[in-house]
């Protein structure tokens, strides 16, 4: 039986103070189930569920020959403004799925992004969940020397690195391969995925038989407007200690 108290709770919440924002989005969205295009739309909305990134809705009348949608439960409290439904794709579907009947989110439709095989903008996947259209990331060049030490150890430096700006985040320090001293880097088996850069790989580190673990990341394919990083080192900033042109930073 498939768990949809949070879509229950935050279907009562949409319809009884509305999202934290919503707006159309001119991109056409489409999403794979089991090989197949459910939904194909240029009317979808990005809508804010809670105010740190959009999910996409997509309106009803936008599913494919392929898929069938179907409203299964009213959602108590909502007096029928919301339903619970089920997605299908050939022998595959999920549960994890919100219509709206009423209101300002009438006849569009959520889907847990998790539950779908891949989303697309226009022709290029999304990872994670959507970009936010008021974020941003900007990429420097820089030539303010960088120090990375943890325990009093020397981990990598370097006069050259790229500073990765990304909205209401701090700045992250991207670093040759060649300024990082590798006898201090295990290979991780964790993966993580950023709607902006792509899916990130890591390394532990280990000082006098300590490890610290997914303390650097890279990406070996990043996204295109993220694409300068691929092959540098991230540090953690908050679990190692880091010089930007001399000064030490706070963690």
């Amino acid at each position: 039986m498939t768990d949809t108290s949070d879509l229950v709770k935050l279907a009562q919440k949409l319809t009884s103070e509305g999202p934290h924002k919503y707006q159309p989005t001119p991109r056409r969205v489409r999403g794979l189930l089991n090989g197949k295009y459910a939904f194909d739309t240029i009317g979808a909305y990005h809508v804010w569920e809670h105010p740190y990134y959009p999910q996409f809705y997509v309106p009803t009348t936008s599913f494919t020959s392929e898929a069938n949608l179907t409203k299964e439960t009213e959602v108590d409290g909502t007096n029928g403004a919301a339903h619970l439904g089920q997605l299908s794709v050939g022998d595959r579907s999920t549960q994890r799925v919100v219509i709206f009947n009423v209101g300002s989110l009438k006849d569009l439709v959520k889907i847990d992004f998790k539950e779908l095989d891949q989303w697309f903008e226009e022709d290029v996947p999304i990872y994670q969940h959507p970009k936010d259209p008021y974020k941003r990331i900007d990429i420097l060049n820089s030539s303010r020397p960088i120090k990375i030490a943890l325990e009093g150890v020397t981990l990598a430096e370097t006069p050259y690195s790229l500073f990765l700006l990304e909205t209401s985040l701090r700045t992250r320090f991207y670093l040759p391969p060649t300024s990082v001293k590798w006898e201090y880097l295990t290979k991780s088996d964790t993966e993580t995925l950023c709607p902006y850069k792509g899916k990130a790989n890591y390394y532990h580190v280990t000082i006098n038989g300590k490890e610290y673990k997914d303390l650097v990341w890279y990406y070996v394919y990043p996204t295109s407007e993220s694409g300068a990083i691929v092959g540098h080192l991230c540090f953690y900033n908050e679990k190692v200690d880091v010089w930007v042109d001399g000064v030490q930073e706070q963690r």
